[in-house]
């Protein structure tokens, strides 16, 4: 007898999946059961992977011969069908090792938003979560993405005799590591949170059974945050690995706003990976499943994610829309805020609105909100990637010189916070200077970025899945990536 599939919402690609192996079948053998089914030669087990990893969705034709030979409804695949289609097919930029994470966690997020208890997500929170498919070149030599990760090792140099959650082995706190965020880009720190994850992973795995359940938070903020870091180096599969750990673990201790936390900052990975159907997704689930318990702050943030991922997705009634509710939602109280969102503040919020503003098209209304937070010192990163934003707007608004000397001062931030992903915006505004008439201001900044490329922060391109060591000071002979092209 053939199992039935589990209840509740899925996805075309895990159910296909679910279904080929409760049938005990090959990719292969599914291929020719639909071949001999269909009296169609020319399937291939490579459809079928294709199918399953949801890189490309089985049109009518093969949808119903699925139907046929796994023995289902056609309504039941053609629901998960629909489903999957309201996910936007996987961006280009993603590349194959990221869609292999971004599909997982997409998947899993479904899941707990069906069933926010977490039965049906986590069920036992496992010793030791598996990655994706095998490791490959690029999982070997991503700072998250690392079967070391998951599994016990022999204690290394990093890993002395005596090491605890309370003495970490580096010196580097959590809460440290969150400060240095600040000032230092992903290559800098992105070793430093993947050692702290590992350390946290082994022990969550040396806990008994009562000490586990109390690990499950710190786990979940360190995942967290080592996704967030290895982002910030271009690891895109990796990030989003951590992320779908984080999001197991802040589920499995109870956690809503966390786990909502955790899918907000995956959102943002995706929106700024070319990837705003995926990053809308992840942000309503968040939303949707940690408003009930989230701080004012925190309820903000989420909308706020769902408001840039809509804008960027050329949905502005729904970016509006989310916009208002985070008006709505209030701002930061102090006393009322979890730790890890620290950062938060009416500035940064505000530039947020700007951000958003930008995507939608309305850089008036965005220059007045970006220009408090750009002008703040002491976090360059912040200063750089809202400075693109700020340099995109004055361009909106035909202020080239405008647009340039605030784009020549978030290059020098760029460099100074040694962050790829602060690169971003500018690669962006160089698109739009290139339309822009030449004169005085467009050659100035054409001389700076001359200037400023050999020490732009190198970093992966997201489009290849290749990561960057990180954790190696800039300009080692161990940091091979390519410079970021601005």
């Amino acid at each position: 007898m053939i199992p039935s599939p589990p209840p509740g919402p899925c996805l075309l690609g895990p159910l296909l999946a679910q279904l080929r192996a409760a049938r005990g079948w090959s990719q292969q053998r599914m291929a020719a059961e639909l071949c001999a089914a269909s009296g169609v030669p020319t399937l291939t087990r490579n459809e079928v992977s294709r199918w399953e990893r949801q890189l490309r969705l089985p049109g009518d034709f093969w949808s119903a011969w699925l139907a046929t030979v796994l023995g289902v409804p056609g309504e039941l695949l053609a629901g998960a069908a629909a489903r999957s289609r309201r996910l936007g097919v996987v961006p280009a930029a993603v590349g194959p090792a990221g869609s292999r994470a971004r599909l997982a966690l997409l998947t899993l997020a479904y899941r707990w938003v069906a069933d926010p208890g977490g039965r049906t997500p986590v069920g036992p929170f496992p010793a030791a979560p598996p990655l994706p498919g095998p490791p490959g070149r690029d999982a070997e030599r991503s700072p998250v993405a690392d079967e070391s990760l998951w599994l016990d090792v022999p204690r290394g140099p990093d890993d002395p005799a005596g090491a605890g959650r309370d003495r970490p082995v580096d010196g580097v706190t959590l809460a440290t590591l969150r400060r240095w965020d600040d000032l230092l880009g992903g290559g800098d720190l992105a070793g430093h949170g993947a050692r702290g994850l590992r350390r946290a992973v082994r022990g969550y795995r040396r806990a008994g059974p009562a000490g586990r359940r109390a690990m499950l938070p710190a786990l979940a903020e360190s995942a967290q945050l080592a996704g967030w870091l290895a982002a910030d180096t271009g690891d895109l599969g990796g990030s989003l690995d951590a992320y779908r750990l984080a999001l197991r673990a802040a589920v499995a201790a109870g956690q809503p706003p966390l786990a909502g936390y955790v899918l907000a900052s995956a959102s943002h990975l995706l929106a700024g990976a070319g990837d705003p159907a995926g990053a809308l997704v992840l942000a309503r689930i968040g939303y949707a499943g940690g408003r009930a318990t989230a701080s004012p702050g925190l309820r903000a943030l989420l909308l706020h994610r769902v408001a840039l991922a809509a804008a960027l997705a050329g949905r502005p009634r729904a970016a509006g829309q989310a916009l208002a509710g985070a008006d709505r939602a209030g701002t930061p109280e102090p006393g009322r805020e979890p730790p890890w969102l620290y950062w938060l503040d009416t500035a940064e919020l505000a530039a947020m609105t700007g951000r958003t503003l930008v995507a939608l098209g309305r850089p008036a209304a965005a220059v007045p909100l970006l220009t408090p937070v750009v002008g703040a010192r002491g976090r360059p990163r912040r200063s750089a990637v809202y400075g693109g934003w700020l340099a995109r707007a004055h361009l909106g608004l035909g202020a080239v010189p405008e647009a340039c000397a605030v784009a020549g001062e978030a290059l020098l931030d760029a460099v100074r916070s040694g962050s790829p992903r602060a690169v971003g915006q500018l690669t962006a505004f160089r698109r739009g200077l290139a339309h822009a008439p030449p004169g005085p201001a467009t050659q100035g900044y054409a001389r700076a970025l001359t200037a400023a490329r050999p020490y732009l922060p190198s970093g992966a391109r997201p489009a290849t899945g290749a990561t960057v060591r990180a954790g190696e000071p800039r300009g080692t002979p161990g940091r091979r990536a390519r410079r970021e092209r601005v």
